[in-house]
């Protein structure tokens, strides 16, 4: 199974819960073994990709602003791109610099998505019943993925994915594993970095770039121990 092939099931969704004049947007970046993917609530009418004139990606925060602040902040965007973010309206963006904006996104190794696919005119709460619903095909876009590590923004993501009551306050840095389809899977739960929880995004901050951190060490062992490998194998 590809990633496109859950699209179907996300359109069908859109029209159930979804806003009727707005199309659901999917999710970006790497694809192939990322080293973190993230995952967001739902997606509003901000993002223009969700427009039905809009024949581009459907990727997450196109023509938006804030969240590319966070990823400036850990290094996992280039500047030039950044700047010109800044610089530009979100109705400015083009079809051509949503998709080098993703493709800037593949290189740094993360994959972004929500739980939720069905993009609202706002940013209304929805019921866990609705989040729920996604929740199977999310599970789907992890196997297909294969990420190293998986971040959840907030508190109700938190809970709905690792089927527990999350208070990202109460977590911080601590990591929890899921097994889906016999493969245990790494998630850490981080602070709703955007809207109402602008406020927390120096948090946000901070917990990813330790994550960030601990992850390459954690890659750096791996390669400290198949060296060690090859010296045995040397000695013999």
């Amino acid at each position: 199974m590809k990633l496109e092939d859950l699209n179907i099931k996300y359109d069908k969704l859109q029209k159930k819960y979804g806003a009727k004049e707005l199309n659901s947007i999917y999710n970006g970046g790497c694809k192939d073994n990322p080293n973190i993917c993230f995952v967001f609530m739902n997606p509003t009418g901000r993002n223009i990709a969700s427009s039905k004139d809009w024949n581009g990606i459907k990727s997450p925060w196109i023509g938006t602003k804030n969240i590319w602040d966070l990823f400036y902040a850990v290094d996992l965007l280039d500047e030039k791109i950044y700047n010109k973010i800044r610089a530009i309206k979100g109705r400015e963006w083009t079809e051509e610099f949503a998709s080098e904006v993703y493709s800037d996104v593949e290189k740094h190794k993360y994959f972004i998505t929500n739980l939720g696919k069905c993009t609202q005119l706002d940013a209304r709460p929805l019921p866990d019943t609705v989040y729920k619903e996604y929740l199977h095909l999310l599970e789907k876009e992890f196997e297909i993925i294969n990420p190293k590590v998986i971040v959840l923004f907030g508190n109700q993501v938190s809970s709905i994915v690792l089927n527990e009551k999350i208070s990202v306050s109460q977590c911080r840095k601590k990591m929890f594993e899921k097994e889906i389809n016999h493969k245990k899977y790494k998630f850490f739960s981080i602070y709703y970095p955007v809207g109402n929880g602008r406020f927390n995004i120096d948090k946000s901050i901070e917990d990813i770039k330790w994550i960030i951190e601990n992850l390459s060490l954690e890659n750096q062992d791996v390669l400290n121990n198949e060296k060690d490998k090859e010296k045995i194998t040397s000695i013999y």
